[in-house]
């Protein structure tokens, strides 16, 4: 008879691959380095093949290795689909739906779009976790998170088994202290040339489009501060530093929570927001919901 596959080994090569070492899957894994290793020759031995390439001091997988990685996503995402289905059925325990929401997404769009999910039947427990866009994607392909809300699209290439779901898309609104806010008014957007303007930082895909934007029309306002924060920019706007901008869709709450006034708005720069999940066509009762919501809320 056949010796059975190992999946904790296959657990252990799964998480080398996504990660891209040992020393990182080790962190993941909570195990030492020496652990992961030993167990990945075990594999590879049982296997009688090399997953890996040794380049240097990295880990690259081989051909054999990327087809037993396809394998493995399937596997466990079989496995995390099962726990949901099963958390579903007992009514006892209450339905766990995981959800990455990256940092730069506008917290009030995050919260509206996520209250959705007490509208599931039955009890919930939504676990949100913020980080940075690859932190999130690793979680992803870890099954750790059913659902990403991202400002950018999961691009081609990138090994993760994932899809976009676009949510929807808006411009953007300018606001300044109400004491400028008449002035800037007369004639925006030139009125911004020179003008401190409060940017969002490097993570976020507004801060390209919006100096593209700037640079069509031949507007420079003077970058006065960055932030990847934008709850401190918009702080900093309401204490007269500066000029921001947000997507167009929080404009009612962000005039209203920090008492700016609207200098004005452009289509000519889109936001788009996306739900990045592992299925392409969306099955989990939870990322289904959300992305209906968004899209209602886009329409809105």
């Amino acid at each position: 008879m056949a010796q059975q596959l190992n999946y904790n080994h296959l657990r252990y090569f799964y998480t080398i691959a996504s990660e891209g070492s040992i020393v990182k899957a080790a962190e993941v894994l909570h195990v030492s380095p020496q652990t992961i290793s030993g167990q990945l020759t075990v594999f590879e031995d049982y296997l009688d093949v090399r997953l890996f390439d040794r380049k240097g001091k990295r880990l690259v997988l081989s051909e054999t290795g990327k087809l037993v990685y396809s394998y493995a996503e399937d596997i466990f995402a079989l496995g995390a689909e099962l726990q949901q289905s099963i958390n579903a059925y007992d009514t006892s325990q209450p339905f766990v739906f995981n959800v990455g929401v990256t940092d730069v997404i506008p917290k009030m769009l995050a919260v509206r779009i996520l209250e959705n999910s007490f509208k599931l039947e039955g009890p919930i427990k939504l676990v949100c976790r913020e980080g940075d866009f690859d932190t999130l994607l690793s979680e992803l392909a870890l099954n750790r998170l059913d659902l990403i809300l991202s400002d950018r699209p999961l691009t081609p290439g990138v090994p993760i088994r994932a899809y976009n779901h676009l949510l929807g898309e808006c411009g953007l609104s300018f606001y300044s202290h109400a004491s400028v806010a008449k002035e800037l008014k007369k004639g925006f957007p030139e009125s911004l040339h020179q003008y401190p303007f409060l940017i969002c930082g490097e993570r976020s895909n507004q801060k390209i489009n919006l100096q593209s934007w700037f640079d069509q029309q031949q507007i420079h306002p003077a970058i006065a501060a960055e932030f990847d924060d934008s709850a401190m920019m918009k702080y900093f706007g309401q204490s007269g530093y500066g000029v921001f901008c947000t997507a167009s869709i929080i404009e009612k709450h962000v005039s209203k929570q920090y008492g700016v006034s609207i200098v004005g708005r452009t289509d000519q720069v889109t936001e788009r927001f996306y739900a990045i999940s592992p299925e392409r066509k969306v099955r989990h009762p939870g990322v289904k919901l959300l992305v209906e919501e968004a899209a209602k809320i886009f329409q809105a």
